[in-house]
C-alpha cells in the first residue's frame, strides 16, 4: 500500500502578519514548509510527498526547495485553491495512480515527530482513517452568542492535529461529497466523518502545534532551543 503526504503550504496566514504566505516564514532561519517536509519524509511508511503551494506565489517554493534538494520521494509541487478542501483536492489528484493511502499535513504544524508521523499512518493503513490529536488540557465549553450551552466531559474532548490519514478513495468520495453540498469543514477528518466512516484518535505530542499567530512562532523557537533543534 503505497503512501503519499499532502504538505499543505496554500494558505495565506493573514494572522501571522507576515509578508509572505505563512508556511514560508522561517522557524529559526528555516520555511516553516521545509521542516514540515523533512519530518514527513524521515517518518517510516510515507513514500511520497506533494507539496501544495500558493498559485500566485511559486517563485517561494522554488526557493524553499532549495533546501530539499534531491530528497527522495518528493514530488513536483502543484498551486492550491482558495479554500483547504480545493487544495487538498488538488494534492489528491496530481498522486501518482499506485498511492493508496493519503496523509494529509498542514506545513504550519513543522514540528511534528516523525515517530508520531508513522504511528498514524499505521493505524490508517490498518483501520481506513485516522488522525493524529491530543488530549484537551483545558475545560472545553460549547458557546453561542456569548453563551455558554454546555461544559462536554473533558476526557472525550480532543484536539485535532496532522497528518490525518485516510484510504485514498475515503478521502476523494469525502471531498467529492462536501463539494455536491456547498460544505467547508475546518480540518480533513470532519470530511470523512460526514459519510459515517469512523475516524481513529492516535495520540500526539501537545508540542505539534500549528504555527497560526507571532505567538505561536516564539512558542516554537523556544521548544526548537530547548531540545537544541534549531538547524
Amino acid at each position: 500500500m503505497a503512501t503519499a503526504a499532502l504538505a499543505l503550504a496554500a494558505g495565506r496566514g493573514s494572522r501571522l502578519g507576515a509578508d509572505r504566505p505563512k508556511a514560508f516564514v522561517h522557524l529559526a532561519g528555516i520555511p516553516l514548509v521545509v521542516r514540515s517536509v523533512r519530518a514527513l519524509a524521515a517518518a517510516q511508511g510515507i513514500d511520497w510527498i506533494q507539496p501544495v503551494i500558493p498559485a500566485e506565489d511559486p517563485g517561494l517554493w522554488r526557493e524553499a526547495a532549495q533546501a530539499l534538494e534531491g530528497l527522495e520521494g518528493l514530488l513536483a509541487a502543484v498551486p492550491g485553491g482558495a479554500e483547504r478542501q480545493d487544495s487538498v483536492r488538488a494534492g489528491l489528484d496530481a498522486l501518482p495512480a499506485d498511492v493508496d493511502l493519503v496523509a494529509v499535513h498542514d506545513a504550519a504544524r513543522a514540528l511534528v515527530r516523525p515517530e508520531d508521523v508513522a504511528r498514524v499512518v499505521a493505524v490508517a493503513r490498518a483501520k481506513g482513517a485516522a488522525l493524529l490529536a491530543a488530549p484537551a488540557r483545558d475545560t472545553i465549553k460549547r458557546v453561542r452568542d456569548g453563551r455558554v450551552l454546555e461544559t462536554p466531559p473533558r476526557e472525550t474532548c480532543w484536539a485535532a492535529q496532522t497528518p490525518q490519514v485516510f484510504r485514498r478513495e475515503l478521502l476523494a468520495e469525502a471531498l467529492a461529497k462536501a463539494a455536491a453540498e456547498g460544505f467547508v469543514g475546518t480540518d480533513d477528518a470532519q470530511l470523512v466523518e460526514r459519510l459515517g466512516v469512523p475516524v481513529h484518535v492516535v495520540e500526539g505530542d501537545p508540542g505539534n502545534l500549528k504555527i497560526t499567530g507571532p505567538e505561536d512562532l516564539v512558542a516554537a523557537e523556544a521548544r526548537l532551543a530547548r531540545e537544541g533543534g534549531a538547524a
